[in-house]
């Protein structure tokens, strides 16, 4: 059933889909690629615990886990079938991640890796010959494991330097090619789960802040660094930085609990997207570092450098919204999302139990808008779901059609409301390891790959329900749902 709507998308709208490198490529070791920090993060739902473990090693072990990633679904050598359905889909952009890793193996090479580099250049190729936009992520959950053992991820300065040696070679090499990029995947997400962003764990001696922030202000100058030679040297591409929101609701009108919303979301939201976007750290922040005893080393220049260098659009995740109240009993604790909160009670789940809140995002982009007003670009939203294939190989996903259909129609009434909005990559547009679980069976595709968390599987691709409906959302400029 199609849906028209009142609304209307502008006319160079950019829909698409997103992958991340890590979790589709798959030839963890061929053409040169060294190794990263997804290639040791072990698959299934063990994966959530080491996120958060402080004595993770990075290291890995063959006889205690699976690693999915290694060969994930194999797009290394399939680009060019995958390539070709979302072109079939009517694909504007494809917003994917470059492996720091397939560039510099180790990250502390002074020149490239020629192998990795063509293999993008015939990534774009492809994209391009079918009319399909690059939207590049720099660093997408990703760094190389020998900065993590050696330098002790970005808790070190030194990899300022590392990453502005690797962004400086990805615009020159694809300066004609690519003219949309991102720094920083979900760079606030690791305020809760460093190993991915940050590329340490949390001792269980130490202050959980001080090394958090630090990072986060050696990121800060990197990205920064990354705008002024993106601008430079192609002067008519865009460079964004790329957050997960998540719009915190009180969950009463409490006084108190709303304050301790606002705070929450502050930091979550706003502390990363200010300084990137605003070029300056936030006045709230002042009385946090102090409450928190936190102390940056900021370097001459570097809070010129940040002001100087404001990117030029907001990239988004949106998948669920975040409930708060001040004092939560142990019994809440956790029983809202993967990023925290207490359970929303007016609103259903999905198979993970995250919950889904379609007019959060409208809130969402409200908000953005209203704080930077700067062209926003949802860049990951979608389903994980369990898939069924049918005795006849289709696969009727009408709870992902549903889904995407109520958070495009969000989308459709920001516009409406005034938001500067570019396009919308759907999260998964092809089946592919989870980051958070490291699953193939949390299966977010509008194409499903034959490939399952025992790691069976024939890699054949099949077309789900979903991608015959998002083909004609596109065909018809979202104004049939």
């Amino acid at each position: 059933m199609t849906i028209s709507n009142s609304f209307q998308f502008p006319k160079n709208f950019l829909w698409g889909g997103a992958t991340a490198a890590n979790q589709l490529e798959g030839a963890y070791k061929e053409g040169g690629k060294g190794l990263s920090t997804p290639d040791v993060l072990p698959g299934g739902k063990v994966r959530l615990k080491v996120l958060n473990d402080p004595g993770f090693d990075f290291k890995l072990n063959h006889e205690k886990y699976t690693y999915p990633n290694h060969d994930a679904i194999d797009f290394y050598h399939r680009y060019k079938e995958d390539i070709a359905l979302f072109a079939e889909m009517g694909f504007k952009a494809y917003r994917m991640s470059i492996a720091w890793t397939r560039i510099f193996p180790t990250g502390e090479e002074l020149t490239p890796n020629e192998e990795g580099l063509a293999f993008y250049d015939r990534v774009f190729d492809e994209l391009l010959k079918h009319g399909i936009e690059p939207v590049v992520t720099i660093s997408h959950y990703e760094m190389p494991l020998h900065l993590v053992k050696e330098y002790g991820g970005w808790r070190s300065r030194k990899l300022v330097t590392f990453f502005e040696r690797y962004a400086d070679a990805l615009f020159n090499r694809y300066k004609n090619k690519v003219k949309y990029w991102m720094t920083f995947n979900e760079i606030n997400s690791s305020l809760h789960m460093p190993i991915l962003g940050l590329g340490f764990a949390i001792q269980e001696e130490e202050d959980h802040y001080q090394p958090t922030f630090q990072s986060y202000h050696h990121q800060f100058v990197a990205s920064a660094m990354a705008v002024k030679k993106c601008h430079e040297i192609i002067p008519d591409a865009q460079i964004g930085c790329m957050i997960v929101y998540l719009p915190t609701y009180s969950v009463d009108c409490n006084p108190e609990n709303v304050m301790y919303a606002l705070q929450e979301e502050r930091l979550f939201n706003y502390y990363c997207g200010d300084v990137q976007v605003r070029g300056e750290y936030p006045a709230f922040i002042k009385r946090y570092f102090q409450e928190h005893n936190i102390k940056l080393d900021i370097q001459e220049g570097d809070l010129e450098l940040l002001k100087e260098n404001p990117v030029d659009y907001i990239g988004l995740s949106y998948y669920m919204s975040r409930t708060e109240k001040k004092d939560k009993s142990p019994e809440e604790v956790g029983q809202g999302n993967i990023l925290g909160g207490i359970k929303n009670a007016f609103l259903k789940t999905s198979d993970w139990g995250w919950e889904i809140d379609p007019l959060g995002l409208r809130i969402s982009l409200n908000q953005l808008y209203d704080r930077y007003h700067k062209p926003l670009f949802v860049v990951e939203n979608g389903l994980g779901a369990y898939d069924k294939v049918e005795e006849n190989g289709s696969i009727n996903d009408d709870y992902r059609i549903d889904y995407l259909r109520e958070h495009i129609k969000a989308m459709g009434e920001a516009i409406k409301d005034g938001v500067n909005l570019m396009g919308y990559t759907s999260w998964g547009c092809i089946d592919l390891v989870s980051a958070s679980t490291g699953e193939m069976s949390k299966r977010y595709g509008l194409i499903y790959v034959d490939k399952h968390d025992d790691g069976r599987g024939t890699l054949e691709r099949k077309k789900k329900k979903s991608f015959y409906w998002y083909k004609n959302v596109i065909a018809t400029n979202g104004d049939q749902l």
